[in-house]
Parts: C-alpha cells; structure tokens; sequence
C-alpha cells in the first residue's frame, strides 16, 4: 500500500520534478565582478532602511498616543497588536519586492541561517549584513531627524530586557522566535515545495511576514522583540543610552543561535541532508 502511494506521488508530480541546487561556494571571489551582487546589496540596504523607518515611526507614535502627561488613553494608538502588525506587514511587502533581486533577507539572522545551510557564499553573508546593519542606522537616525524630541522622549525603539524577566529568560525568547522566523523562511522557499506547487514563489513573503507578526505578539512584552539583530543594532546606536546597551548581547547571540538550530533542523532533519550524503558516500564505488 505505501509503495502503491509512493508511486502514484511520483507519478502525480513527475512533471515538476526538481533539483536541489548546488551549494554555494564558501568564497566566491566572482560575485565581487558582478552588478548584480552590487544591486543586490542596495536592495538589501533600503529594504532595511524602510523597515526600521516604518516600524519605529509606529512604536513611538503609540507611546505618543497612549502618554497620559500629553492627554494620551490607554486606548489610543495602534496598540501592541497594531505594532506586531507593522513589523509583520513591512516584512511581507519588502520581502515581496526584494526576494527576486537580493531574496529578501533583511536580517542578519536570516543571512547567518542561510549561509549555514550553503544557500549564501560567505562574500555575500558578510556584505548583506553589513548592509543589513547601515540601512537599520539610517532608518532609525530618519525617524530621529524628523522626530527629534518624540524619538528620545519614548526610548527610540530600541529593544530593552523588560523589567522583571532574568538574561535567560530573554534569551530564550530571543532563540525561539528567531527559530520560528527562519524555519518559516526555509520553509516557504524549500525548492522542493516551489517545484510541486507553482503558487507558493508569489506567496512565500506572506507566512514570512506572518510568523514576523506572530513572534511579536508573544515576545514585545518581554524584549520588544529582536528577532533581527541589524534592527536592534540600529535603534542602540541612534539612541545610545546605556540601557539599550546593557543587554545589546541578547539580540546577537539569540538570533544567530535561532537561525543555526533552524538551519539544521530544516536541512538535516526536514530535508535529510545528511543522510543523502551518507548514501552517496556509501554508493560511490571509488571510495
């Protein structure tokens, strides 16, 4: 019965049969001599840019509103479900405009994972996050030049441990929504699943954009939500205070630990890249 399933499977999808592609090359010096590694760093900047902008812009437009010293409600504003909505939205039509020229990462976090599963050479992780990072700056220092006095009144942003949770405790939260994020991204862009079901290219940017919007409602109470270290990074330099500082750490190490163990869980679980590997090492007769 299971290989009568099988079979019917592989005859269902035959036509659309795939091929992973190769790996990445660790260094491809290559990608250097190339307009299209250049434009791809552009997009990724002001991709990077907008996101912060935008999503800055509505955290201190709700702290505005909700202010009772400036006959703020605490009704008033977006509330927290409107700034997870913000964060989660800006991520879906970003990544919508940029996965065909750069593949919309738009997260250090998200980079470091793909890297890891060899999608990315190691040229292109280390340039995206740096361009990652600067468009963050920019965004932030674009809500600061224009809202000068709201910016520093209400904290510019900036991921802070809340009061009451331990180190670990926004770690922890630091690492599972980040594995949520990049779980979903391998996910939504297995070529596997693009090669089966040709809609899910167009639709990939929504569950990104969905699990972006989810984290946020669980963990905005706890660290603001990080989940996107070029995001915390840009809102600690813009506004420089020492509490932004003071637990910067948890918004690097979190995310990357996130990022890893989804990469490897997709990639050597999900996809068993291993032991594909394992086979071809025991099939090939040379060795």
């Amino acid at each position: 019965m299971a290989k009568d399933v099988e079979s019917s499977e592989h005859s269902q999808f035959s036509a659309k049969d795939y091929h992973d592609p190769p790996p990445a090359s660790l260094i491809d010096p290559d990608e250097l001599s190339k307009w299209s590694f250049y434009r791809a760093l552009i997009a990724e900047f002001i991709a990077t840019l907008l996101f912060l902008y935008i999503t800055v812009l509505t955290v201190i437009g709700y702290k505005r509103q909700t202010d009772s010293s400036h006959n703020g409600t605490d009704c008033g504003g977006v509330g927290l479900l409107g700034i997870a909505w913000a964060f989660g939205g800006m991520i879906f039509i970003l990544v919508y405009c940029t996965a065909g020229i750069s593949g919309g990462h738009i997260n250090p976090a998200v980079t470091f994972g793909l890297f890891l599963a060899r999608k990315v050479s190691l040229i292109r992780a280390v340039m995206y996050i740096i361009a990652q990072c600067l468009g963050a700056i920019c965004g932030v220092g674009l809500v600061k030049g224009f809202q000068k006095s709201y910016y520093v009144r209400y904290g510019g942003g900036a991921n802070e441990l809340a009061d009451g949770y331990s180190k670990g405790v926004g770690l922890a939260a630091e690492i599972i929504g980040t594995f949520v994020l990049v779980y979903t991204v391998f996910s939504a862009t297995d070529p596997k699943r693009n090669a089966r079901d040709s809609h899910v290219p167009v639709l990939a940017p929504l569950p990104i954009g969905f699990a972006v919007f989810m984290v946020h409602l669980a963990t905005i109470p706890i660290t603001g939500t990080g989940i996107n270290p070029a995001r915390s990074l840009g809102a600690a330099v813009i506004f420089n205070k020492d509490k932004a500082w003071h637990d910067h750490w948890i918004f690097w190490v979190g995310p990357f630990i996130g990022a890893a163990i989804a990469a490897f869980y997709h990639q050597y679980i999900l996809r068993a890249a291993a032991i594909k590997a394992l086979g071809s090492f025991r099939s090939n007769p040379h060795v």
